[in-house]
């Protein structure tokens, strides 16, 4: 009984991850099992991110379902769609190795604004790439990355998250953060860092779909999603830094 309390921890999801996973497969269920092909799209239409709504085109405004309305949600909405199952199959598993511990600091709400920040910064930078280009982008991977930069700015804290794998220690979310550029000298972060750009460059500039499919990874999105949690995760954050000099230091 002992092994088995000590180790419940690790399947204790923040109920607001859980909601997230929740809404995310039934949207998918509903898009995939109840929709017609031709409501699909105008879904898509109308929640996707599509940078030629943004100009580049003869088309009028009008033939855009939503209009100045949906001009400004679908920089958020279209992290709730997903272009397959194994698409968001794959998007759950980072949300809940990533968003987990996230969540568990920021609390619900922050971290609900988090999730929209960094999607919004995704399709941003999208667009700087793709402006007028008619391809629906789709998927949370983008709040994602930035989940995932947000937790590399206190896990590897000396007594952060990373130091208590397994344990139901919420002390451990609650570590003061680690400076920015203490985070980008440590040695394991700039290991992880490497495979994941690397990864997001062979399959996006090699036109590589992650589910064998024909639309390729957004990896621009996912690169704008990162930096911008990096970048706003101190007007997220509710921990007190600590003083300049008592900030703890990253293990290399």
């Amino acid at each position: 009984m002992d092994r088995l309390k000590t180790s419940e921890p690790i399947f204790n999801v923040p109920p607001v991850v859980t909601a997230i996973v929740a809404v995310l497969a039934i949207i998918h269920g509903i898009r995939d099992v109840v929709l017609t092909p031709e409501t699909d799209d105008e879904v898509l239409r109308l929640f996707a991110f599509v940078p030629l709504r943004y100009g580049g085109s003869d088309l009028s405004d009008a033939s855009w379902p939503g209009g100045v309305a949906a001009d400004a949600w679908t920089f958020v909405t279209y992290a709730l769609l997903h272009g397959s199952w194994l698409h968001l199959g794959l998007n759950v598993v980072w949300l809940l190795a990533f968003g987990t511990p996230v969540a568990r600091r920021f609390g619900p709400l922050r971290f609900l604004g988090f999730f929209a920040l960094t999607a919004a910064a995704g399709a941003l930078v999208h667009l700087f790439f793709y402006a007028g280009m008619p391809v629906p982008v789709i998927g949370a991977s983008a709040a994602i990355s930035g989940f995932m930069a947000a937790s590399m700015r206190f896990a590897f804290a000396g007594s952060g998250p990373s130091s208590c794998v397994g344990r139901d220690d919420a002390e451990a979310y609650r570590v003061p953060a680690l400076p920015l550029m203490a985070v980008l000298r440590n040695g394991r972060v700039l290991a992880f860092l490497g495979v994941w750009f690397g990864l997001n460059l062979l399959f996006g500039l090699g036109s590589l779909s992650i589910d064998g499919g024909e639309q390729a990874i957004a990896w621009q999105a996912h690169i704008g999603g990162f930096v911008a949690g990096l970048l706003a995760f101190a007007a997220f954050d509710p921990i007190k830094a600590a003083p300049p000099g008592e900030q703890p230091t990253a293990p290399e």
